[in-house]
Order: C-alpha cells, then structure tokens, then sequence
C-alpha cells in the first residue's frame, strides 16, 4: 500500500530479443512523490514497492557451463531477498538539483536537464545529509541491494530490456555488442536525463550515462552479505564504495543489472553521478 500524497505517471517499457529488436512495447504505471527544492526545481521519487528477487548473476545457465557474458566472480554467490518498499529518485540526479542543494555544479558536460557528474562518493553523501536537512526528511544513498531490485523490477535477464542492450535504449560505448546486436552509437559524452526508456518500475537511465554511488562498502562477493537488503558496511575496504549501473564510455558488460565496481571514496570523474534513496515510512 502506497502512501496517500502519491501521485501517479504512465510510461512505456520494451523488450528486446538478442539481436536488439524491439518485441514488446508494455504501458505502464508507477506511483511517485515530489520534493521542491524552490526555484522551480525538484526530485521526483518513485515508489519502489515490497517484494522479492535474486540478486547477483547465474554461475550456470540450464545446468550447462555457461555464465552470464560478462559475469564475474563478485556477483554470486547469487541469493534471494526480501525487500522493503522505498523511493529512488526517477533520474539520476540533475545538474540544477545538486546546484539547488549544494550551491555549485562540479559538471563536466553541462547542460539543465544533464546528470551531475565529477562527483565523490563523499560528495555524494554530503549531498543527502545537506538535502536532508533542507526537507526535514531523510535522504540516503541506495544500497546495493536496493538498486539491483529496482533497475531488475522483476527482470532475471543482463539488462531490463531484455537480453541485450542498444545504444538506442541507453548511453553507453556503442562500438562495442554484447548478444547479437549490431554495434551503435558512441557518444563520447553524457545525454539528458529520461532520453531512453524506463524499467518497469519507471526508473529511468540505470543502464549507462553515469555511473550511480551506493551506501556500501567494496567486498569481493555475497557470501556473509546482509540479507535484509541494508548496506553493507562492515568488513570490507572502507576506502572503496560500490558503483552500479555503467556509464557513457563503458561498454555493454560493464552496464548489465549485476555488474558491480568499487572505487576510492575521494575519486572523482566525468563519469560518476548519484541517485537518491527515501527510505519508505
């Protein structure tokens, strides 16, 4: 059950086979909050509600000897959680959004309606605690868990899309193919949030554009990792934090559902942004 200040929007999701075409279009619909942050700028949060899923990819595909292409050890051992509802910012956070709440913009590619990047993880976390404080309200990063559960939003497969990956659905080095798609566009450079289609559960851009912060710290695979779908902080190296999500100059592995990477807190680049978490009263 949704809280009674949401509002409502509809999308369209697609499915693609493993040569890129497009076999299904499915309209959907998806609850959201807004928070103003004045000025005429603001942060749509979508409601990600309860439910289960595998987290990690598939050691074995049918009982052969087959991986997920581009699987690493890091993303298993695969296992089932349970998760809490929450919200997750529609799109990753904008250049005006950070400037409203942070007074600069530390952009490389700048442009209104464009992610911020150049970004830390430790400025991305004085980015939640500062938006907090605005709103009265608490604004964290997602964990890792959280963020497979929403960009999956019920899929099992590389990307939500399906099998593979265009670079007309997403933001990414296209001279590179991950199935049997052709190769695409590379664009050298981030888009507009929202340009390409969304989950289903209405999140937009999780594949590419930039690289996305999480709450957690490095460790080299599942085993002993929470199972209630928190952060997982303890036990791992502190000065590296996880990554989700790939970026514009990454190629297709690197932007799959279960690709993970860790990176030093104070690193920063043109390819890393943030997207925020509310967690679901």
């Amino acid at each position: 059950m949704t809280d009674k200040n949401n509002q409502t929007f509809q999308f369209e999701i697609v499915n693609v086979n493993a040569h890129g075409d497009i076999t299904k279009r499915i309209q959907k619909q998806a609850c959201y909050q807004t928070e103003d942050l004045g000025n005429g700028v603001s942060i749509d949060m979508v409601y990600i509600p309860a439910g289960t899923f595998i987290m990690g990819s598939p050691k074995r595909l049918g009982g052969m000897f087959m991986t997920e292409k581009g699987r690493s050890n890091d993303e298993g051992p695969q296992r089932k959680l349970t998760m809490k509802p929450f919200y997750l910012s529609k799109y990753t956070i904008t250049q005006p959004q950070w400037e409203a709440v942070m007074g600069n913009n530390p952009s490389r590619f700048k442009g209104k309606n464009r992610p911020v990047e150049n970004i830390s993880w430790s400025d991305s976390i004085d980015f939640t605690r500062q938006l907090s404080k605005m709103t009265g309200k608490i604004y964290q990063l997602p964990s890792e868990a959280q963020w497979e559960y929403a960009i999956r939003a019920g899929t099992k497969t590389p990307f939500y899309f399906g099998k593979t990956i265009t670079s007309t659905l997403a933001n990414y080095d296209g001279n590179y193919n991950y199935a049997s798609e052709p190769t695409g566009i590379y664009r050298q450079e981030t888009t507009d949030v929202g340009t390409f289609p969304p989950n289903a559960f209405g999140l937009y851009d999780m594949h590419g554009n930039v690289w996305e912060w999480l709450i957690d710290v490095w460790h080299d695979n599942y085993k002993k990792a929470p199972m209630d779908g928190s952060g997982w902080i303890a036990n791992g190296e502190g000065q590296h934090r996880l990554m989700r999500g790939g970026s514009w100059e990454d190629c297709p592995d690197e932007c799959r559902s279960a690709y993970r990477y860790g990176y030093a807190t104070n690193n920063k680049c043109g390819r890393r942004g943030v997207r925020i978490m509310k967690p679901y009263a």
